[in-house]
C-alpha cells in the first residue's frame, strides 16, 4: 500500500508524484529503517544509529521550504531522551512522538500539538504494516515509503518561498516555548494571554507581502471564509475598487510574522464586500481573527459604508470561521451571484453565500487582551 493518496495527495497530473505543496505542512518521519538503517533499541550501547544522510538533507530541505518535521516511531520513550541528549538532531523535529502506541494515534497528537489538520501530515515510514495502519485510521493522510521522498521533495521545486515560509520552523519552535510558559503561567488563559502581550497591525498589503497573502489563501481551511484561490485573488486584487489587507501580529516572545489576509470590495455604494478572509491557523483560539474582522468592519464604516458583507464558502474544516461570522452579527443575505473560484477547498464544500450586517449601531471590539493598531493609513 506504499504511497496510496489519501486527502492530502489528490492532485492533478501536474503535480510531480501527485503531491500537493499547498496542503503538506508537515512530514512526519519513523526513526527505524527509515531516518536510520539500524534498530536503535537493540545498539549495544546508548549511542544514536547513525541517520541517513539523504534523509537528514531531505529535512532541511522541506524546511528551506517552510514545511515542518516531526517524529512518529513505534519504540522505548528513551530512544527520543537520546535524541534529545543531540541537539543537532533534535532540532529538526516539533512534537515528536516516541512510544509504543499505534502511529496513527502518534499523528493525531502532533498535528494536535502543532495547531494543524490531520490531513496536512505526510507519513515517511518503511514499515508497509504501518502505512496501512496509517492509512485505514486517517484516511485523509498520504503516505510513503523512504524511496519516494525525492519525489515528495521535487513537488517544491520552483515555487516560490515567502519569508514565512523561511522562518516557518523557527516560529513553530517559539511556539513550543509559549506554550511551555502557558502551561507554566499561573493564572486563567485570559491573564495569561494578556501577559503575553500580544499585538496585531493591520494595513493595505504592501507589494513584499502579497506572496505571503496568497499563501493564506491557498494553505489555510480552519480560518478560511471562501476558499478563493491565489490565482483568482491575484487578479481581484488588482481589480479597481479592490483593496487587499494584511495583518501581523507579534508578542512578548517574538513576531508571528504576516497572519491573516482579507481582501475588500468597494465596488457597490455603500457597501464593503470581503470576497476572503484567511487567518493562519497557528493565531487560532488567540482574538486575532475576530480582531481582523472587526477592524475590517470598523474601517468600512468610517469610509462612510453602510453594509458589511462575506463570502462564505462552509466545508468540512472552517466551522471555526463559520462561528466567529455568526457572532460578529453576520447573517445570510443571498446567494453569491458568481461564485469565487474555490478549488482546491478541502472536504464537502456547500455553495458559497453571502453574510451580511449593518454597520450602524454599536460594533463588536476585539478582545481585551489584544491590541490592535493601523499599520498604514490605506483606503477602505
Amino acid at each position: 500500500m506504499t504511497g496510496t493518496t489519501g486527502t492530502t495527495g489528490t492532485t492533478g497530473p501536474d503535480r510531480p508524484g501527485g503531491y500537493d505543496p499547498d496542503r503538506i505542512k508537515c512530514v512526519v518521519w519513523d526513526l527505524d529503517g527509515t531516518l536510520w538503517d539500524e534498530i536503535a533499541v537493540e545498539a549495544p550501547t546508548d549511542d544514536l544509529p547513525v541517520p541517513r544522510p539523504e534523509m537528514l538533507a531531505a529535512i532541511d530541505a522541506l524546511a528551506a521550504r517552510g514545511v515542518l518535521s516531526s517524529l512518529a516511531s513505534r519504540s522505548a520513550p528513551a530512544v527520543l531522551e537520546r535524541i534529545d541528549a543531540v541537539p543537532r538532531l533534535r532540532s529538526r523535529f516539533l512534537a515528536p512522538q516516541v512510544s509504543w502506541q499505534d502511529k496513527s494515534e502518534s499523528l493525531r497528537r502532533i498535528a494536535k500539538d502543532l495547531g494543524i489538520a490531520v490531513e496536512a501530515l505526510v507519513l515517511v515510514d518503511d514499515s508497509a504494516y504501518e502505512r496501512a495502519e496509517v492509512e485505514a485510521l486517517l484516511p485523509g493522510v498520504r503516505t510513503l515509503g523512504p524511496q519516494e521522498v525525492p519525489a515528495l521533495l521535487a513537488a517544491f521545486e520552483g515555487r516560490d518561498v515567502t519569508p514565512e515560509s523561511r522562518e516557518r520552523v523557527h516560529r513553530y519552535r517559539t511556539e513550543e516555548t509559549r506554550r511551555a510558559e502557558g502551561e507554566r503561567f499561573q493564572g486563567t488563559r485570559e491573564e495569561f494571554l494578556r501577559w503575553c502581550a500580544m499585538r496585531l497591525t493591520v494595513g493595505e498589503a504592501v507589494a513584499e507581502e502579497v506572496p505571503r497573502a496568497l499563501e493564506l489563501a491557498a494553505r489555510t481551511h480552519r480560518l478560511n471564509s471562501s476558499g478563493l484561490t491565489p490565482e483568482r485573488l491575484r487578479d481581484l486584487a488588482a481589480t479597481e475598487g479592490h483593496t487587499l489587507y494584511t495583518a501581523r501580529m507579534a508578542d512578548r516572545f517574538g513576531e508571528y510574522g504576516v497572519i491573516g489576509a482579507a481582501l475588500v470590495d468597494r465596488s457597490t455604494p455603500g457597501v464593503r464586500s470581503v470576497p476572503l478572509l484567511a487567518l493562519s491557523c497557528r493565531v487560532a483560539g488567540r482574538g486575532a481573527a475576530a480582531a481582523f474582522l472587526f477592524w475590517l468592519m470598523e474601517r468600512a464604516r468610517e469610509a462612510g459604508a453602510d453594509e458589511f458583507r462575506v463570502t462564505l464558502r462552509p466545508t468540512d474544516a472552517n466551522l471555526e470561521m463559520r462561528i466567529l461570522l455568526r457572532q460578529a452579527g453576520l447573517r445570510r443575505a443571498r446567494t453569491a451571484d458568481t461564485a469565487p473560484d474555490t478549488a482546491g477547498t478541502p472536504g464537502t464544500a456547500a455553495e458559497p453565500a453571502v453574510l451580511a450586517r449593518t454597520l450602524h449601531g454599536d460594533l463588536p471590539a476585539p478582545p481585551a487582551w489584544l491590541h490592535v493598531s493601523t499599520r498604514k493609513d490605506a483606503e477602505a
